[in-house]
Protein backbone atom coordinates (compact mmCIF):
# COMPACT_ATOMS: atom_id res chain seq x y z
CA UNK A 1 0.00 0.00 0.00
CA UNK A 2 2.80 2.46 0.75
CA UNK A 3 3.90 2.11 -2.72
CA UNK A 4 0.36 3.39 -4.21
CA UNK A 5 1.51 6.71 -2.66
CA UNK A 6 4.44 6.69 -4.06
CA UNK A 7 2.16 7.45 -7.40
CA UNK A 8 1.35 11.18 -7.74
CA UNK A 9 -1.44 11.01 -9.25
CA UNK A 10 -3.02 8.05 -7.07
CA UNK A 11 -1.57 10.84 -4.05
CA UNK A 12 -3.94 13.44 -5.45
CA UNK A 13 -6.46 11.63 -5.75
CA UNK A 14 -6.39 10.03 -1.90
CA UNK A 15 -5.65 13.49 -0.58
CA UNK A 16 -8.79 14.81 -2.11
CA UNK A 17 -10.71 11.73 -1.38
CA UNK A 18 -9.96 11.90 2.22
CA UNK A 19 -10.45 15.65 2.50
CA UNK A 20 -13.89 15.73 0.75
CA UNK A 21 -15.14 12.69 2.91
CA UNK A 22 -14.81 14.35 6.16
CA UNK A 23 -16.53 17.37 4.99
CA UNK A 24 -18.96 15.06 3.98
CA UNK A 25 -19.27 13.37 7.07
CA UNK A 26 -19.60 16.82 9.12
CA UNK A 27 -22.32 17.98 6.28
CA UNK A 28 -24.17 14.24 6.77
CA UNK A 29 -24.63 15.49 10.99
CA UNK A 30 -24.90 18.97 10.31
CA UNK A 31 -27.54 19.17 7.30
CA UNK A 32 -30.33 17.57 9.38
CA UNK A 33 -29.24 19.06 12.80
CA UNK A 34 -29.77 22.68 11.13
CA UNK A 35 -33.46 21.60 9.85
CA UNK A 36 -34.05 20.11 13.02
CA UNK A 37 -32.50 23.24 15.53
CA UNK A 38 -33.05 26.38 12.84
CA UNK A 39 -36.46 25.42 11.05
CA UNK A 40 -38.02 22.44 13.69
CA UNK A 41 -38.40 20.20 11.16
CA UNK A 42 -40.27 17.20 12.09
CA UNK A 43 -39.71 13.39 11.13
CA UNK A 44 -41.61 13.54 7.40
CA UNK A 45 -39.39 16.82 6.77
CA UNK A 46 -36.10 15.14 8.23
CA UNK A 47 -36.95 11.25 6.09
CA UNK A 48 -37.77 13.92 2.61
CA UNK A 49 -34.47 15.49 3.54
CA UNK A 50 -32.48 12.80 3.57
CA UNK A 51 -34.58 10.97 0.64
CA UNK A 52 -34.41 13.96 -2.01
CA UNK A 53 -30.21 13.92 -1.53
CA UNK A 54 -30.16 10.65 -2.85
CA UNK A 55 -33.79 10.31 -5.50
CA UNK A 56 -31.98 12.70 -7.80
CA UNK A 57 -29.83 8.81 -9.05
CA UNK A 58 -33.37 7.70 -10.14
CA UNK A 59 -34.00 11.13 -12.54
CA UNK A 60 -30.23 11.32 -13.75
CA UNK A 61 -28.14 8.32 -13.20
CA UNK A 62 -27.90 5.56 -15.92
CA UNK A 63 -27.46 9.04 -18.46
CA UNK A 64 -24.79 10.42 -16.07
CA UNK A 65 -23.22 6.64 -16.37
CA UNK A 66 -22.74 7.01 -20.25
CA UNK A 67 -21.92 10.79 -20.59
CA UNK A 68 -18.78 10.13 -18.22
CA UNK A 69 -18.08 7.03 -20.35
CA UNK A 70 -18.11 9.30 -22.95
CA UNK A 71 -15.04 12.21 -22.01
CA UNK A 72 -12.47 13.22 -19.63
CA UNK A 73 -13.39 11.75 -16.19
CA UNK A 74 -11.10 14.59 -14.35
CA UNK A 75 -12.67 17.77 -15.57
CA UNK A 76 -16.49 16.35 -14.29
CA UNK A 77 -14.87 15.51 -10.62
CA UNK A 78 -13.23 18.94 -10.57
CA UNK A 79 -16.88 21.14 -11.83
CA UNK A 80 -19.16 18.71 -9.29
CA UNK A 81 -16.89 19.25 -6.18
CA UNK A 82 -16.51 23.42 -7.29
CA UNK A 83 -20.62 23.09 -7.83
CA UNK A 84 -21.04 20.83 -4.50
CA UNK A 85 -18.91 23.95 -2.50
CA UNK A 86 -21.01 26.68 -3.92
CA UNK A 87 -24.54 25.16 -2.81
CA UNK A 88 -22.87 24.67 0.31
CA UNK A 89 -22.00 27.91 1.04
CA UNK A 90 -25.27 29.30 0.40
CA UNK A 91 -26.88 27.66 3.46
CA UNK A 92 -24.60 29.28 6.02
CA UNK A 93 -25.03 32.09 3.92
CA UNK A 94 -29.14 32.75 4.32
CA UNK A 95 -29.08 31.20 7.92
CA UNK A 96 -27.04 34.14 9.31
CA UNK A 97 -29.09 36.82 7.01
CA UNK A 98 -32.46 34.79 7.83
CA UNK A 99 -33.56 33.63 4.57
CA UNK A 100 -33.31 30.09 5.21
CA UNK A 101 -36.19 27.93 4.76
CA UNK A 102 -36.84 24.15 3.92
CA UNK A 103 -37.52 24.45 0.01
CA UNK A 104 -33.74 25.82 0.01
CA UNK A 105 -32.57 22.56 2.26
CA UNK A 106 -34.18 20.36 0.16
CA UNK A 107 -32.94 22.48 -3.25
CA UNK A 108 -29.28 22.39 -2.04
CA UNK A 109 -30.12 18.29 -1.45
CA UNK A 110 -31.10 17.25 -4.44
CA UNK A 111 -28.42 19.34 -6.28
CA UNK A 112 -25.33 18.13 -4.37
CA UNK A 113 -26.46 14.84 -4.31
CA UNK A 114 -26.23 14.90 -8.41
CA UNK A 115 -23.23 16.34 -8.28
CA UNK A 116 -22.00 13.31 -5.50
CA UNK A 117 -23.34 11.03 -8.60
CA UNK A 118 -21.20 12.49 -11.53
CA UNK A 119 -18.08 12.52 -8.90
CA UNK A 120 -18.15 8.63 -7.95
CA UNK A 121 -19.02 7.44 -11.09
CA UNK A 122 -16.04 9.37 -12.68
CA UNK A 123 -13.68 8.73 -9.92
CA UNK A 124 -14.50 4.78 -9.66
CA UNK A 125 -13.65 5.10 -13.69
CA UNK A 126 -10.60 6.42 -12.76
CA UNK A 127 -9.18 4.39 -10.06
CA UNK A 128 -8.50 1.29 -12.32
CA UNK A 129 -6.35 2.95 -14.65
CA UNK A 130 -4.20 4.23 -11.90
CA UNK A 131 -3.42 1.84 -10.15
CA UNK A 132 -4.47 -1.43 -12.40
CA UNK A 133 -6.77 -3.88 -11.98
CA UNK A 134 -4.18 -6.20 -10.01
CA UNK A 135 -3.57 -3.54 -7.25
CA UNK A 136 -7.41 -2.83 -6.65
CA UNK A 137 -8.27 -4.20 -4.21
CA UNK A 138 -4.93 -2.64 -2.21
CA UNK A 139 -6.26 0.85 -3.40
CA UNK A 140 -9.83 0.29 -2.43
CA UNK A 141 -8.71 -0.43 0.87
CA UNK A 142 -6.98 2.48 1.36
CA UNK A 143 -9.59 4.73 -0.14
CA UNK A 144 -12.22 2.97 1.65
CA UNK A 145 -10.01 2.75 4.81
CA UNK A 146 -9.60 6.22 5.07
CA UNK A 147 -13.08 7.58 4.20
CA UNK A 148 -14.24 5.34 7.50
CA UNK A 149 -11.44 7.11 9.21
CA UNK A 150 -12.82 10.56 8.03
CA UNK A 151 -16.54 9.01 8.82
CA UNK A 152 -15.35 8.72 13.03
CA UNK A 153 -13.48 12.41 12.75
CA UNK A 154 -15.91 14.08 10.61
CA UNK A 155 -19.10 12.89 12.41
CA UNK A 156 -17.35 13.39 16.17
CA UNK A 157 -16.21 16.76 15.16
CA UNK A 158 -19.28 17.80 13.38
CA UNK A 159 -21.21 16.72 16.62
CA UNK A 160 -18.96 19.05 18.64
CA UNK A 161 -18.29 21.76 16.29
CA UNK A 162 -22.65 22.07 15.66
CA UNK A 163 -22.89 22.59 19.52
CA UNK A 164 -20.58 25.28 19.62
CA UNK A 165 -20.11 27.30 16.81
CA UNK A 166 -23.49 25.84 15.07
CA UNK A 167 -24.74 23.70 12.36
CA UNK A 168 -24.30 26.76 9.20
CA UNK A 169 -20.61 27.30 10.64
CA UNK A 170 -20.22 23.15 10.18
CA UNK A 171 -21.77 23.38 6.39
CA UNK A 172 -19.44 26.16 5.99
CA UNK A 173 -16.47 23.67 6.63
CA UNK A 174 -18.12 20.69 4.05
CA UNK A 175 -17.80 23.75 1.36
CA UNK A 176 -14.18 23.88 2.14
CA UNK A 177 -13.34 20.45 1.71
CA UNK A 178 -15.21 19.99 -1.64
CA UNK A 179 -12.56 23.07 -2.50
CA UNK A 180 -9.71 21.36 -1.23
CA UNK A 181 -10.77 18.10 -3.39
CA UNK A 182 -10.78 19.80 -6.60
CA UNK A 183 -7.71 21.61 -5.88
CA UNK A 184 -6.00 18.09 -5.69
CA UNK A 185 -8.14 16.18 -8.66
CA UNK A 186 -6.64 19.26 -10.56
CA UNK A 187 -3.03 17.26 -10.15
CA UNK A 188 -4.54 14.05 -11.02
CA UNK A 189 -2.84 12.99 -14.08
CA UNK A 190 -5.19 10.34 -15.65
CA UNK A 191 -4.30 8.42 -18.15
CA UNK A 192 -7.03 8.50 -20.64
CA UNK A 193 -7.35 9.31 -24.36
CA UNK A 194 -9.99 11.89 -25.44
CA UNK A 195 -12.88 9.57 -25.67
CA UNK A 196 -13.71 8.34 -29.41
CA UNK A 197 -17.03 10.03 -30.81
CA UNK A 198 -20.59 8.17 -29.85
CA UNK A 199 -21.27 5.67 -32.73
CA UNK A 200 -24.51 5.77 -30.82
CA UNK A 201 -27.19 7.01 -29.00
CA UNK A 202 -27.01 7.88 -25.59
CA UNK A 203 -29.91 5.41 -25.35
CA UNK A 204 -28.37 2.21 -26.65
CA UNK A 205 -25.21 2.91 -24.59
CA UNK A 206 -27.62 3.07 -21.35
CA UNK A 207 -29.35 0.05 -22.24
CA UNK A 208 -26.33 -1.90 -23.52
CA UNK A 209 -24.94 -1.14 -19.88
CA UNK A 210 -27.75 -2.34 -18.16
CA UNK A 211 -28.28 -5.19 -20.05
CA UNK A 212 -24.27 -5.49 -18.66
CA UNK A 213 -24.91 -5.72 -15.25
CA UNK A 214 -28.48 -7.60 -14.73
CA UNK A 215 -26.52 -10.72 -17.36
CA UNK A 216 -23.35 -11.08 -15.54
CA UNK A 217 -23.36 -13.66 -12.86
CA UNK A 218 -20.88 -11.29 -10.67
CA UNK A 219 -22.74 -8.31 -10.45
CA UNK A 220 -26.45 -9.13 -10.35
CA UNK A 221 -25.85 -10.79 -7.05
CA UNK A 222 -24.24 -7.90 -6.01
CA UNK A 223 -26.38 -5.90 -7.02
CA UNK A 224 -29.54 -7.35 -5.19
CA UNK A 225 -27.26 -7.38 -1.82
CA UNK A 226 -26.58 -3.44 -2.10
CA UNK A 227 -29.83 -2.48 -2.16
CA UNK A 228 -31.13 -4.81 0.16
CA UNK A 229 -28.69 -2.73 2.35
CA UNK A 230 -29.14 0.52 1.07
CA UNK A 231 -32.68 0.33 2.02
CA UNK A 232 -32.14 -1.28 5.58
CA UNK A 233 -29.35 1.59 6.82
CA UNK A 234 -31.47 4.49 6.14
CA UNK A 235 -34.24 2.89 7.50
CA UNK A 236 -32.62 2.84 11.06
CA UNK A 237 -30.41 5.84 10.63
CA UNK A 238 -32.03 8.95 8.83
CA UNK A 239 -34.20 9.35 12.15
CA UNK A 240 -31.61 9.46 14.60
CA UNK A 241 -31.40 12.75 14.91
CA UNK A 242 -34.96 12.87 15.85
CA UNK A 243 -34.59 10.03 18.45
CA UNK A 244 -31.33 10.85 19.96
CA UNK A 245 -31.35 14.86 19.87
CA UNK A 246 -35.49 15.29 20.53
CA UNK A 247 -36.92 12.52 21.95
CA UNK A 248 -34.18 11.42 23.98
CA UNK A 249 -32.39 14.58 24.99
CA UNK A 250 -29.10 13.96 24.38
CA UNK A 251 -26.58 17.11 23.27
CA UNK A 252 -25.68 16.82 19.66
CA UNK A 253 -22.11 15.21 20.65
CA UNK A 254 -23.80 11.92 21.42
CA UNK A 255 -25.37 11.73 18.24
CA UNK A 256 -21.85 11.88 16.23
CA UNK A 257 -20.24 9.80 18.71
CA UNK A 258 -23.08 7.35 17.65
CA UNK A 259 -22.59 7.78 14.36
CA UNK A 260 -18.65 7.62 14.89
CA UNK A 261 -18.88 4.27 15.98
CA UNK A 262 -20.20 3.30 12.47
CA UNK A 263 -17.10 4.99 10.84
CA UNK A 264 -15.03 3.01 13.49
CA UNK A 265 -16.70 -0.26 11.74
CA UNK A 266 -16.34 0.48 8.52
CA UNK A 267 -12.49 1.36 9.05
CA UNK A 268 -12.53 -2.47 10.53
CA UNK A 269 -13.94 -4.20 8.04
CA UNK A 270 -11.88 -2.11 5.23
CA UNK A 271 -8.28 -2.37 6.81
CA UNK A 272 -9.00 -5.99 7.70
CA UNK A 273 -10.94 -7.20 4.11
CA UNK A 274 -7.54 -7.46 2.16
CA UNK A 275 -6.19 -10.83 5.05
CA UNK A 276 -9.80 -11.46 5.53
CA UNK A 277 -10.20 -12.12 1.60
CA UNK A 278 -7.12 -14.11 1.14
CA UNK A 279 -7.73 -16.29 4.06
CA UNK A 280 -11.59 -17.01 3.33
CA UNK A 281 -11.64 -16.26 -0.56
CA UNK A 282 -13.16 -12.78 -1.15
CA UNK A 283 -16.41 -14.23 -2.53
CA UNK A 284 -16.74 -16.61 0.50
CA UNK A 285 -15.72 -13.92 2.71
CA UNK A 286 -18.17 -10.92 1.56
CA UNK A 287 -21.46 -13.41 1.81
CA UNK A 288 -20.32 -15.32 5.03
CA UNK A 289 -19.39 -12.14 6.95
CA UNK A 290 -22.96 -10.85 5.68
CA UNK A 291 -24.21 -13.93 7.13
CA UNK A 292 -22.72 -13.65 10.49
CA UNK A 293 -22.73 -9.85 11.12
CA UNK A 294 -26.55 -8.68 9.94
CA UNK A 295 -28.31 -10.56 12.67
CA UNK A 296 -27.10 -7.40 14.80
CA UNK A 297 -29.05 -5.10 13.07
CA UNK A 298 -31.85 -6.42 15.42
CA UNK A 299 -30.40 -4.89 18.09
CA UNK A 300 -30.37 -0.94 16.25
CA UNK A 301 -34.00 -0.50 17.37
CA UNK A 302 -33.33 -0.93 21.38
CA UNK A 303 -31.83 2.28 21.21
CA UNK A 304 -33.38 4.43 24.42
CA UNK A 305 -31.89 5.58 27.44
CA UNK A 306 -29.66 4.48 29.69
CA UNK A 307 -27.77 1.41 28.58
CA UNK A 308 -29.42 0.75 25.38
CA UNK A 309 -27.78 3.51 23.57
CA UNK A 310 -24.74 1.34 24.17
CA UNK A 311 -26.29 -1.48 23.18
CA UNK A 312 -27.10 0.04 20.24
CA UNK A 313 -24.23 1.39 19.63
CA UNK A 314 -22.20 -2.11 19.43
CA UNK A 315 -24.64 -3.92 17.03
CA UNK A 316 -23.93 -0.31 14.56
CA UNK A 317 -20.41 -1.52 15.33
CA UNK A 318 -20.52 -4.81 13.81
CA UNK A 319 -22.85 -3.85 10.87
CA UNK A 320 -20.91 -1.43 9.66
CA UNK A 321 -17.66 -3.66 10.05
CA UNK A 322 -19.71 -5.70 7.10
CA UNK A 323 -19.80 -2.47 5.02
CA UNK A 324 -16.32 -1.76 5.34
CA UNK A 325 -15.38 -5.28 4.37
CA UNK A 326 -17.71 -5.66 1.49
CA UNK A 327 -17.28 -1.94 0.50
CA UNK A 328 -13.56 -2.99 -0.42
CA UNK A 329 -14.08 -6.70 -1.99
CA UNK A 330 -17.10 -6.30 -3.55
CA UNK A 331 -16.23 -2.82 -5.36
CA UNK A 332 -12.79 -4.86 -6.65
CA UNK A 333 -14.86 -6.94 -7.62
CA UNK A 334 -17.06 -4.67 -9.86
CA UNK A 335 -14.15 -3.53 -11.28
CA UNK A 336 -12.11 -5.86 -12.37
CA UNK A 337 -14.88 -7.64 -13.94
CA UNK A 338 -16.00 -4.62 -16.14
CA UNK A 339 -14.05 -3.73 -19.28
CA UNK A 340 -12.64 0.36 -19.30
CA UNK A 341 -15.44 1.49 -21.72
CA UNK A 342 -18.10 -0.13 -19.53
CA UNK A 343 -16.42 1.20 -16.10
CA UNK A 344 -19.02 4.14 -16.28
CA UNK A 345 -22.07 2.76 -17.49
CA UNK A 346 -21.39 -0.48 -14.74
CA UNK A 347 -20.91 2.05 -12.05
CA UNK A 348 -24.19 4.24 -12.79
CA UNK A 349 -26.19 1.19 -13.01
CA UNK A 350 -25.47 0.00 -9.81
CA UNK A 351 -25.95 3.82 -8.28
CA UNK A 352 -29.03 3.71 -9.56
CA UNK A 353 -30.53 1.20 -7.54
CA UNK A 354 -27.50 1.95 -4.38
CA UNK A 355 -28.49 4.92 -3.94
CA UNK A 356 -31.89 5.18 -5.13
CA UNK A 357 -32.31 2.36 -2.28
CA UNK A 358 -30.91 4.78 -0.04
CA UNK A 359 -33.00 7.62 -0.89
CA UNK A 360 -36.40 5.14 -0.98
CA UNK A 361 -35.29 4.38 2.47
CA UNK A 362 -34.83 7.30 3.59
CA UNK A 363 -38.27 8.33 2.15
CA UNK A 364 -39.74 5.47 3.80
CA UNK A 365 -38.22 6.36 7.01
CA UNK A 366 -39.97 9.96 7.53
CA UNK A 367 -43.73 7.88 6.06
CA UNK A 368 -43.08 5.41 8.74
CA UNK A 369 -41.79 7.52 11.15
CA UNK A 370 -44.83 10.08 11.31
CA UNK A 371 -47.29 7.30 11.20
CA UNK A 372 -45.83 4.72 13.33
CA UNK A 373 -42.73 6.02 15.29
CA UNK A 374 -38.96 6.01 14.92
CA UNK A 375 -38.79 2.68 15.99
CA UNK A 376 -40.91 0.89 13.73
CA UNK A 377 -38.84 2.66 11.08
CA UNK A 378 -35.91 0.92 12.24
CA UNK A 379 -37.52 -2.29 12.74
CA UNK A 380 -38.15 -2.21 8.91
CA UNK A 381 -34.24 -1.64 8.68
CA UNK A 382 -33.29 -4.36 10.56
CA UNK A 383 -35.32 -6.74 8.54
CA UNK A 384 -34.26 -5.70 5.12
CA UNK A 385 -30.44 -5.94 6.53
CA UNK A 386 -30.84 -9.54 8.19
CA UNK A 387 -31.98 -10.85 4.91
CA UNK A 388 -29.24 -8.93 2.67
CA UNK A 389 -26.77 -11.91 2.67
CA UNK A 390 -29.59 -13.99 0.85
CA UNK A 391 -28.56 -13.23 -2.90
CA UNK A 392 -25.07 -13.86 -2.33
CA UNK A 393 -25.09 -17.16 -1.07
CA UNK A 394 -27.43 -18.22 -3.87
CA UNK A 395 -24.49 -17.05 -6.56
CA UNK A 396 -21.36 -18.35 -7.84
CA UNK A 397 -19.85 -15.14 -5.68
CA UNK A 398 -19.89 -16.80 -2.83
CA UNK A 399 -17.02 -19.27 -3.69
CA UNK A 400 -14.83 -16.93 -5.71
CA UNK A 401 -11.57 -15.50 -4.77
Amino acid sequence: MTSLLQDVSFRNLYLASAGSAFGAQVGYVALPLLAVTALHAGPGEVGLLSGLGTIAVLLVGLPAGAWVDRVRRRPVMIVADLLRAALLFSLPVAAWFGGLSMPQLYAVAVCTGVGTLFFDVASMSVTPQLVGRDRLTAANSMLVGTNAAMDISGRSFAGVLVGAAGAPVALLLNAVTYLWSAAFVWRVAVPELPAPPAREGIAAQISEGVRFVFGHQVLRPILLMGTMTNLGFPLMSVLLPILIVQQLGYPEWVLGLFLAVGGLGVLAGSSTAHVVGKRLGRGRAAWLLSLVTTPAGLLVPVLDGGVWIWVAAAAWFVLTYRTGLNNVLLVSFRQEVTPDEMLGRMTATMRLLLMGAVGIGGLLAGIIGEVWGVHAAMWAGAAFMSLSWVPLHFSSLRDSR
